[in-house]
């Protein structure tokens, strides 16, 4: 017999005191009226299990903004494109102005029956990471197969995607479809590739023939490539053998890239057709689509057109400091750098409060850009005798203008 029925009991059919029962049972007297109110209203219903649930609950995931969270994982989705909880955060942040936890949205996108369990992965933190510091410090380069589909939806021949791609920003520098990637191709394309983004520091590739001839023997020489990254005085990479992820900037690219193309409704018959369809793609993933990889979400763009590049033979003997900072306006208006060994303070505005920002920094001469969007907040030259470096916009607020004229 439960404790709700033998106090109800003792009260109401053995007539016993309120307060007798509460002590005699180790309950409060309230909860002991709110019994007695209760059977007398419902009977034998007052005896069956209750709901613990809140009646509101306040924090609640407004239904619009769960609509909206699966209606931008279809879309995603369908496009091709990244279609996880942080991408889909990143789209209402910045296009909605909403803010939502990562693991609310995960927790709705399961609910919904969109996430598909998966055996747990290796951990990330088993991985040893690296990335260049500055644009055009390091390029990473690879192919991959397509196949492309006849008029009639059935498959055809296979054709091969050749890849470059910036490692700092992720930013795709030139990605274009061939029936074969020879060696001659692999020259040509880089010189395009270079004669519109610079010359790379530095070239990470695998041990393909197209890319290096250090696996054959030592017949023939160097080949094409190699000789041109050596006339521009550019350093060479390749990775270990069978170690496929130490290009993993690019292979994850091209995951990426294939899984947007297959995604397309009109699959590609020809090699302009594809060729078309990866100019999409590159335009979207540059410009529009938000990195998981990148501060704050930033787009590939953002960061390849604002930050220093790195330029071969200069990267590690020029004169000049360069640095890159990330760092988030204080409540103040101002961030902070240090110089010669002293801090100093920078004056953006407090408009500006909160602001994720990256400091671009050569020697004095500093530009302060917003982290997401890009935009150039300040550019300035460091007075190394002042600790504050102001705006040069009068302090205080504006002035009011009168309301009458006398």
């Amino acid at each position: 017999m439960s404790k709700a029925r033998l106090v109800i009991t003792a009260v109401v059919v053995e007539k016993r005191k309120v307060a007798e029962v509460a002590t005699t049972y180790g309950v409060s007297r309230s909860w002991l009226y709110e019994l007695v109110a209760r059977y007398k209203m419902e009977g034998e219903a007052a005896f069956e299990p209750r709901s613990r649930r809140p009646k509101t609950v306040p924090n609640q995931t407004a239904p619009a903004t769960v609509e909206l969270i699966l209606t931008l994982r279809r879309d995603l989705a369908a496009a091709g494109l990244d279609d996880g909880p942080d991408t889909i955060r990143w789209h209402l942040a910045q296009h909605h102005q909403i803010t939502v936890a990562r693991a609310t949205i995960a927790r709705h996108l399961t609910k919904a029956g969109l996430v598909t369990p998966e055996p747990k992965k290796k951990p990330k933190s088993s991985y040893i990471r690296f990335a260049a510091q500055m644009p055009n410090q390091t390029w990473q380069s690879d192919f991959t197969h397509y196949r492309l589909t006849n008029p009639d939806g059935s498959t055809d021949h296979d054709v091969e995607i050749l890849t470059w791609l910036d490692d700092c920003t992720r930013f795709a520098i030139r990605v274009t479809a061939h029936p074969r990637v020879t060696g001659k191709i692999v020259v040509t394309e880089f010189r395009k590739a270079f004669k519109t983004h610079g010359i790379p520091a530095s070239t990470l590739t695998d041990n393909g023939m197209v890319y290096t001839t250090r696996f054959s023997g030592g017949r023939g020489g160097r080949n094409g490539f190699e000789s041109e990254l050596r006339r521009l005085n550019i350093v060479q990479k390749n990775g270990k053998a069978n170690h496929p992820t130490t290009q993993g900037k690019v292979e994850r690219f091209q995951q990426t890239m294939k899984k947007w193309l297959r995604g397309q409704a009109a699959q590609p018959t020809t090699l302009a057709e594809l060729q078309a369809l990866l100019d999409l793609f590159v335009d979207e993933y540059n410009h529009r689509r938000p990195h998981r990889s990148l501060p704050h979400r930033a787009t590939p763009a953002v960061l390849f057109t604002t930050m220093p590049k790195a330029l071969p033979g200069t990267s590690r003997d020029a004169d000049t400091h360069e640095r890159v900072r990330h760092d988030r306006v204080d409540e103040s208006g101002k961030v902070t750098l240090r110089v010669n060994g002293r801090m100093h303070h920078i004056g953006l505005g407090r408009t500006h409060w909160r602001t994720h920002v990256i400091i671009l920094s050569q020697d004095l001469h500093v530009r302060v850009v917003n982290a997401i969007t890009g935009e150039l907040i300040r550019e300035l030259t460091i007075d190394p005798d002042r600790d504050y470096q102001p705006t040069g916009r009068p302090s205080g607020p504006a002035p009011k203008a009168n309301s009458r004229t006398r």
